[in-house]
């Protein structure tokens, strides 16, 4: 596989960025075209922000007015990417992050905030390659699997924590 470039952004100060986060978010992205055979040189862009900004862009571009963990905005279709003619990576689109909401959901389940942001990244990667698990049943199960797959690969096993019992 070709290189990967990864431009970080944070436009948030809800949460502080835990050292080797950025780091980790390369690795995911790296793992994910590596998993998809991705061949060609891509460029990502990942935004962090706050509940406040998520919920403005979700209202925007999906029309729900809530905010949610992760948004994917794809520049492909059918494996047709825009092209950055200075480095003739093809541009796979922006993921944003809501670090409120991600570190919310790694106390609910338990985990890191370094595994939540993994899986947020991971699942916001196959997205921008054309993945919808919206679309539910085989396509859902495909875009699971291939989330658990890329987090073992590098280190974030699925464990008890994704247990929620009763209290």
């Amino acid at each position: 596989m070709n290189s990967v470039k990864v431009i970080i952004s944070n436009d948030q100060k809800s949460v502080k960025i835990p050292t080797g986060i950025r780091l980790l978010i390369r690795r995911c992205c790296h793992a994910v075209l590596e998993l998809e055979n991705f061949a060609d040189p891509a460029e990502v862009s990942v935004r962090f922000v706050d509940n406040s900004q998520i919920r403005e862009l979700n209202k925007k571009y999906r029309n729900i007015d809530r905010e949610t963990d992760v948004l994917s905005f794809p520049l492909g279709e059918n494996g047709e990417y825009d092209i950055n003619y200075d480095t003739n990576a093809k541009m796979l689109g922006d993921i944003v992050i809501s670090m409120e909401k991600a570190f919310e959901q790694a106390e609910l389940y338990n985990h890191p905030l370094q595994r939540e942001i993994g899986f947020l990244t991971v699942h916001s990667m196959l997205h921008l390659l054309g993945y919808d698990h919206e679309v539910g049943g085989l396509e859902e199960v495909r875009m699971r699997e291939k989330e658990e797959t890329v987090l073992t690969r590098i280190g974030w096993k699925r464990d008890s924590s994704y247990y929620m019992g009763e209290a």
